[in-house]
């Protein structure tokens, strides 16, 4: 297992090698005459058998970076392992894929035993007794001469759009997961499910009080499919996964900072005449926009960053507002005022991310260091 850092350039000849020669791997790379560094992207890419991983550093130690990203990941999308599955043992601890694939399949299996989910389809056949409605038109273009109905009928049948997902899921899966086991029992319950392939940024999905019980399930198989990159291997079953630092530091601090304040409201969009705000985080006396930037004074802000908080303050009518940078680039603690005669605060401040210790104890932590932050 090789580790290399993000923003850091990349010295493995095999592995560059593979960047520079699939372009499924170019958007999250750059190449400056030959020299190739990571963007803001972490995780794992799996080539021809050999795990490299990309990973924000946080300290100096390699192993305590890879659980805190791990821990980052596992607060942000809601995924609940116990500290048992994470220490099982050393190499499956560190095996990231595996971890989402297990989540998703275990969650699906224990609802798919309760029941197989199931909806009314209509179809359209040529059968010899009437079942259903009597086509006329049908029937007198098939069966003129034929002693058939064409008819068309109602079915409930788990032969539905959202078992369709879950199966192409669990068949995009199963060639790089190690332990096959809750995948395979899942597609077995739904052998019925017609197998087509899905585009999963066409999906609409929608959920009732009969399908509801599926959507955490649905939820976590999209955003494996989202951040999964299958790349064409002759030799193995290679793939890439790859999560945008951005939205992983805006989603963790969103996560924890409901944790300190429940009524916390996340990514709120509102329209204030003509222009469209979505602030990260809102409180009732403070404004937070999460940036995975580094950040050394406030002479590195950007005007577009203080353009944004000053909208965000005079529109939302909350004076105080909060630029919130990951402390592991940079520490940062800077207080600014926007505008003349309509006053905005700004302060920019920066969460301390590093840690050393089990997955409750970093929650815990977590949520004490943000609490600081915002009181």
């Amino acid at each position: 297992m090789a580790i290399f850092y993000e923003y850091e350039t990349i010295n493995h000849s095999k592995l560059e090698k593979h960047i520079t020669g699939n372009e499924k791997l170019h958007p999250y790379f750059s190449d400056n005459r030959g020299i190739i560094k990571p963007k803001n992207y972490c995780g794992i890419l799996h080539l021809e058998g050999e795990d490299f991983y990309i990973l924000p550093k946080i300290t100096q130690q390699e192993s305590e970076n890879l659980d805190i990203f791990i821990y980052m990941m596992m607060i942000a999308y809601d995924i609940n392992l116990k500290e048992a599955d994470l220490s099982g043992s050393k190499n499956r601890k560190h095996q990231i894929l595996e971890l989402f694939i297990q989540l998703f399949s275990q969650t699906l299996l224990k609802e798919l035993t309760k029941g197989l989910f199931k909806t009314y389809v209509t179809y359209q056949e040529n059968l010899h007794t009437l079942r259903g409605k009597y086509l006329i038109d049908e029937n007198f273009k098939h069966n003129f001469t034929k002693q058939k109905i064409y008819c068309e009928f109602d079915e409930f049948s788990p032969d539905n759009p959202l078992n369709r997902f879950f199966l192409y899921a669990i068949d995009t899966f199963l060639p790089h997961s190690q332990n096959k086991k809750s995948l395979k029992m899942c597609k077995s319950i739904l052998e019925e499910v017609s197998s087509t392939p899905i585009d999963i940024h066409c999906l609409h999905i929608t959920f009732d009080r009969l399908s509801i019980r599926y959507e955490k399930s649905f939820q976590m198989g999209i955003l494996i499919l989202q951040k999964f990159i299958p790349l064409f291997s002759k030799k193995n079953q290679s793939f890439a996964f790859l999560f945008d630092m951005n939205e992983l530091f805006e989603n963790f601090t969103g996560k924890i900072v409901q944790r300190v304040v429940p009524h916390a409201k996340l990514q709120q969009q509102n329209f204030f005449g003509n222009l469209l705000l979505k602030p990260d985080i809102l409180l009732d006396n403070l404004i937070i926009d999460t940036k995975y930037k580094k950040i050394t004074t406030r002479d590195d802000l950007s005007t577009q960053d203080k353009y944004q908080m000053y909208v965000y303050g005079k529109n939302y009518h909350i004076p105080h507002t909060m630029l919130l940078y990951p402390k592991h680039l940079e520490k940062i603690d800077e207080d600014l005022v926007l505008g003349k005669e309509e006053v905005v605060y700004l302060h920019m401040r920066s969460l301390d991310l590093q840690f050393e210790g089990g997955f409750e104890v970093f929650k815990k932590e977590m949520e004490k260091r943000v609490k600081e932050i915002i009181w």
